[in-house]
């Protein structure tokens, strides 16, 4: 549980420096890094990628999800 929430937390940090440019705050970073992870882990399978087995694939696969859950949320927001 305790890796999951320190890999949740730099994810969502990581992707609040790379799409937004200063974070979510504490809370926001860790949501966001931990959903992303879900939705990060959906996309290596749904490819056919072995999942990461590693702390930093961790991240990074969390990192690309947290990424694609900002870019929608950004799409849906822009259609409303």
């Amino acid at each position: 549980m305790l890796y999951w929430i320190i890999v949740g937390l730099i994810a969502g940090w990581l992707c609040g420096k790379l799409v937004r440019g200063s974070g979510y705050g504490f809370i926001g970073d860790l949501v966001l890094g931990l959903i992303g992870a879900i939705i990060g882990g959906w996309i290596v399978r749904t490819l056919g990628i072995a999942g990461p087995t590693r702390f930093i694939g961790s991240i990074v696969v969390a990192t690309l999800g947290a990424i694609v859950l900002v870019w929608i949320s950004h799409l849906v927001r822009r259609a409303a």
